[in-house]
C-alpha cells in the first residue's frame, strides 16, 4: 500500500471513529472539540490526516470550525441525515423508533412514485431484475439467502427502474437506512424475513404496468410498517409512564 492510500484509510478511520464518538453524545453539542493538534497526538497521526477527517466531518454536518473559536459539535438537526455515512452511524449506535418514523413517513414519500414511475417507464430489463430480487426474498425465506440483502436489493432495484435521475441519488441513503430499519421491524414482528408476497404483488403491478395499483401496493407495505413503528412507540411510552408513576 502506498502512502496515498494509507492517509486515506488513516483519513476514513478517523473520520468513522470521531463520527460514531459524536452520534453516540461522547462530544455535547457545542462544546469544544478537540484541536487537530490535540488529535493528531491522541490517534498518534499525522496532521494532514486530521486536518482532511476534520473537513470530512465538517462537510458531514457533525462539527463547524471557525477561526478563534475552534472545534464545535453541531446541533443535531444539522446533521446531514443523507449523508449515508451520518444516517448509518446515527442508526447503528442507537436505531430510535422516532427515527425509524421518520425514515419511514420519508419512504412514503418516495417508494410509492418511485413504484409509479417504475409502472411506466422502466424496462423490461428492470422489471426483470426486481423480479430476481423477489425470487431472491423467496430463497430468503427457505434459508437459501441473505434475508436483509434480498430485501434491500427489492427496494433498490426499483429505484433504479424509476429512471428518475433525482430517486437514483437515493439509492446509497435507502440501502443504508433500510439495513438498520428493516432489521429492527423484523424484530419487532419476531421474525427473520420480510413477506415476499407483500412484496410480490408490489412486483406484479410494476410488471403489468398498473400505475395506480403499484402505488397502492406500496403504500400497504409501508402503513404495516409504521403501524408496527407506532404501535412500539405507544407501548414505550405507557411503560415509560408506568415507571414515573411508580417512582
Amino acid at each position: 500500500m502506498n502512502s496515498i492510500e494509507q492517509s486515506r484509510n488513516l483519513t476514513q478511520q478517523l473520520t468513522y471513529e470521531l463520527g460514531c464518538a459524536i452520534v453516540q453524545g461522547r462530544y455535547g453539542e457545542g462544546t469544544g472539540f478537540p484541536t487537530e493538534a490535540e488529535l493528531s497526538a491522541q490517534f498518534n497521526i499525522s496532521r494532514s490526516v486530521t486536518r482532511e477527517a476534520v473537513k470530512m466531518l465538517t462537510a458531514k454536518g457533525l462539527i463547524s470550525s471557525r477561526p478563534r473559536k475552534g472545534i464545535c459539535v453541531q446541533p443535531a438537526h444539522q446533521w446531514n441525515m443523507f449523508d449515508s455515512d451520518v444516517l448509518r452511524w446515527t442508526l447503528s449506535t442507537e436505531p430510535s423508533l422516532q427515527l425509524l418514523k421518520e425514515f419511514t413517513q420519508l419512504r412514503f414519500a418516495i417508494e410509492p412514485e418511485a413504484v409509479a414511475l417504475a409502472c411506466q417507464f422502466a424496462t423490461d430489463q428492470q422489471i426483470a431484475a426486481i423480479g430476481r430480487a423477489l425470487e431472491r426474498m423467496a430463497k430468503a425465506e427457505r434459508g437459501e439467502d441473505d434475508p436483509l440483502d434480498s430485501d434491500i436489493a427489492f427496494h433498490t432495484s426499483i429505484l433504479e427502474a424509476s429512471n428518475n435521475r433525482f430517486f437514483l441519488q437515493f439509492c446509497d441513503f435507502i440501502q443504508a437506512a433500510l439495513r438498520i430499519s428493516i432489521a429492527c421491524t423484523n424484530q419487532l414482528k419476531s421474525i427473520r424475513t420480510a413477506s415476499e408476497s407483500d412484496h410480490r404483488a408490489i412486483y406484479e403491478h410494476i410488471a403489468r404496468r398498473d400505475v395506480e395499483g403499484g402505488r397502492e401496493a406500496t403504500r400497504v407495505l409501508l402503513c404495516e410498517v409504521m403501524d408496527l413503528i407506532m404501535d412500539s412507540l405507544e407501548s414505550a411510552k405507557s411503560a415509560e409512564t408506568l415507571r414515573a408513576a411508580l417512582v
